[in-house]
């Protein structure tokens, strides 16, 4: 398993999870990722850091859907806090600008609003927040977009 968290980042949970498959019982499961926390192999401060910023710049994720999936991976809120607190606003911004910039391009529709609340409802599937999307669509000149 160090080798295993040394390739890659992991949290807590995935190794238990890949520990569990291997037909570990609990009590070993709970050894096993202790050591490899005490190790420093396993760390999810670092595991939820890496996420984020991977999901903002590779899959452009508003924080809704980032957060929703580390609660799936058991990571506790306040690292998560934590972590969203270091990080710049500029990051989430540029990305969804970025998103909703692409989506107009492709989106259809008898008229701008029409357009414009199936982008805002794109934009709030990929777990942005409805505040951010609507100052940012404000923000956004849709005239040259459509031009370009």
């Amino acid at each position: 398993m160090a080798r295993l968290c040394s390739q890659k980042e992991y949290c807590s949970y995935d190794i238990s999870q890949k520990l569990y498959r291997l037909n570990l019982n609990a009590e070993d499961i709970e050894r096993v990722v202790n050591r490899l926390i005490k190790e420093n192999f396993i760390n999810d401060e670092r595991y939820t850091r890496s996420y984020i910023g991977d999901k903002i710049k590779f899959n452009k994720w508003g924080r809704i859907k980032i957060e929703l999936a580390l609660r799936q991976k058991k990571i506790p809120s306040e690292i998560i806090q934590k972590i969203y607190e270091e990080m710049p606003e500029a990051e989430t911004t540029n990305s969804l600008e970025y998103v909703l910039e692409k989506k107009w391009k492709t989106v259809k529709g008898a008229s701008i609003n029409e357009r414009k609340n199936k982008l805002i409802r794109y934009a709030l599937g990929r777990g942005f927040e409805m505040s951010d999307i609507l100052s940012c669509l404000q923000k956004m000149d849709i005239d040259s977009i459509d031009e370009v």
